[in-house]
């Protein structure tokens, strides 16, 4: 999982000033115009290198899922760009963004509401290879064959429809079917947060084996703190579109310096009773992003808060070596 070579790691994906706004529109639908807009994601940067697990975290509805369904196109972003190996994703079409996609794969957090109830996961499994053109056609059902067991399940269950599953099952289904077209990133949207606790590590476990066994590089989207600390090499901390901090993993851990990131660091529950942390809870409700704050959007909810926070919103800024935060209490 974790990249340890001392050589630099090439860049995979450098996405920058991500933008995701949504048209609010009124009773009449589009005949009315727009109303205002969502805005779900807003100015995002980072990087992804190869062979990494970048872990995107924040509370429900601050965009991190928005930010993975954009970078595959299945949402269109509204502007900033997605350099995958040079070539900007946001401007591809046609055959270009195809080939683009069979590189780039997606595992999403409903297996069963991604599976097609009518089709057999054999033939579910197939149809990447389809898609894409992989190999002979008369050779499918030995790769399908192939990759179900490398996730672990059996070959009989080539024949059987997705009701017939686990929860459990339906994600290694899933993640077949993100593998089978042999692709360099997987966004990895909540994969675990909708399975028993004992079913989540086995599915951690299974992508951590499947990163090493592929050379694949994950963005791992996730909101339990203690998940992305196992599994992510850098994590960045999103906050109602924003990205407020990005830090690896260790140091994150270890000395978070945005408030928000302290704030969620503090609501992670720790493996030993004996050990008291104090809880940071933050007060008053989570601002709509269809009318964020002025200045610092963390500011209503920030107990450091000053003037300045009321009226500019903070640059984002390097503290020590791969360390950001976007605060003006590091000015």
């Amino acid at each position: 999982m974790h990249n340890t070579a001392e050589a630099e790691p090439k860049l995979l994906l450098d996405v920058r000033d991500l933008k995701k706004y949504f048209p609010l529109r009124g009773p009449l639908g589009r005949l009315g115009g727009a109303k205002g807009q969502v805005k779900a994601v807003d100015n995002v940067s980072f990087r992804l290198y190869e062979g990494e697990t970048y872990g995107l975290v924040g509370e429900s509805g601050c965009g991190k899922s928005t930010t993975g369904r954009s970078i595959m196109r299945l949402t269109e972003p509204t502007s900033g760009t997605a350099m995958y190996r040079d070539q900007d994703i946001f401007k591809q079409s046609g055959q270009t963004l195809r080939k683009t996609r069979k590189e780039i794969q997606m595992v999403f957090q409903d297996p069963y509401s991604s599976l097609n109830p009518r089709k057999r996961i054999g033939s579910t499994l197939e149809e990447p290879l389809l898609i894409h053109s992989i190999g002979d056609k008369k050779d499918h059902a030995d790769r399908v064959m192939d990759i179900m067991q490398k996730v672990g399940l059996q070959v009989d269950h080539y024949y059987r429809y997705p009701h017939e599953f686990s929860g459990g099952q339906r994600q290694r289904i899933g993640l077949a079917r993100a593998l089978i077209a042999n692709p360099q990133l997987v966004i990895c949207d909540e994969p675990v947060s909708a399975l028993d606790v004992s079913i989540q590590s086995q599915i951690i476990n299974l992508l951590e084996d499947m990163q090493e066994q592929f050379q694949l590089t994950y963005l791992f989207i996730a909101h339990d703190m203690s998940v992305v600390r196992h599994i992510s090499d850098r994590i960045g901390v999103m906050y109602l579109g924003q990205m407020m901090e990005e830090a690896p993993t260790d140091r994150l851990f270890a000395s978070p310096l945005h408030p928000y990131t302290q704030a969620l660091l503090s609501a992670v529950p720790l493996p030993n009773p004996k050990v008291k942390k104090e809880r940071i809870r933050l007060q008053g409700e989570l601002p709509s992003p269809l009318n964020p704050p002025a200045g610092c959007i963390f500011h209503t909810r920030c107990p450091y808060v000053m003037d300045r926070c009321k009226q500019e919103a903070p640059a984002k800024k390097q503290m020590e070596d791969r360390h950001f935060v976007a605060c003006h209490l590091y000015d």
